[in-house]
């Protein structure tokens, strides 16, 4: 398949579409918004923010890369690649987004498998978080991806432009994923199951509770359905204590634990983990 650059922006601000003009984005009502150097454009408005720096900080953003970077999860990237692959068809054109898309490891990982599908089609990718930190991190990856700044609850996308979101351990906004996909489009999203991480999260808290995906009952309503379910189960094996650390301080498991529960998990000097995944796929109609 060719890989193109992605042509479905839109202005936050009043939603036309935005074109490229030297090293700006720039609407037709004279908005325009800065390509910044290292490639990603940013586009999440003040009004749009829910705080001065929302998403995850630079801080959070450097320890998930170096734990990505280590490979723990590769075998969750690689599942999530095949599914993806399973709903790309190389001869017909789609546009894919990661909703939530953090350092862009998950991306970059879908990216270079489907450069390489056979097809006359043409694929465009779409990387966004509401983080800046995440999404500088993340455009120093892959420059062949458009990276942006921008938020699920008001993707800066045109409607019915995009084939698959793929929403890994983010911030679910289902409004704002149906206007964006095409009718027929796909919603994959990762979710950990109820023993994900088990043995970090016995060390780290007192009373452990269960963290099974959310509930999607409600869905058909809004006229998204589940289509298709897998699981991903394994264990690790034995990670360090570098790797402790940088995993405890990229997931939510840090600030909901308490000091002591936070200093038992950073002195040990490796752990064994549990990876429990669940993988959905939804469907527009």
């Amino acid at each position: 398949m060719k890989i193109v650059k992605a042509d479905n922006l839109i202005c936050p601000i009043d939603g036309v579409e935005l074109f490229c003009q030297e090293k700006q984005l720039i609407c037709e009502n004279g908005h325009s918004f800065d390509i910044a150097r290292q490639g990603y454009v940013n586009l999440l408005p003040v009004q749009h923010k829910r705080s001065k720096e929302p998403g995850d900080s630079k801080e959070m953003v450097s320890a998930r890369a170096s734990f990505l970077n280590t490979g723990v999860y590769a075998p969750i990237a690689n599942k999530l690649t095949e599914l993806v692959d399973s709903y790309v068809s190389g001869n017909q054109s789609a546009c894919l987004m990661d909703a939530g898309c953090g350092d862009g490891y998950y991306l970059d990982m879908m990216f270079n498998h489907l450069k390489d599908k056979e097809g006359q089609g043409e694929l465009s990718f779409i990387g966004m978080d509401i983080s800046k930190p995440a999404i500088m991190a993340a455009a120093k990856r892959n420059k062949l991806i458009t990276w942006i700044v921008g938020t699920n609850r008001q993707p800066p996308i045109l409607k019915s432009s995009v084939n698959i979101i793929v929403c890994v351990f983010g911030f679910q906004s289902f409004e704002g994923f149906y206007q964006t996909l095409v009718p027929g489009g796909k919603i994959i999203l990762v979710e950990p199951g109820a023993n994900h991480l088990k043995e970090l999260r016995e060390i780290i808290y007192a009373d452990v509770k269960s963290s099974d995906p959310s509930d999607l009952s409600n869905l058909e309503e809004k006229g998204i359905y589940l289509i298709e379910e897998q699981l991903l189960q394994l264990n690790t094996g034995a990670i360090d204590n570098e790797q402790i650390k940088s995993l405890l301080l990229m997931t939510p498991h840090f600030y909901r634990a308490n000091k002591e529960g936070r200093v038992s998990a950073t002195n040990l000097q490796k752990l064994d983990l549990t990876i429990d995944i669940v993988f959905r796929v939804l469907e527009k109609r």
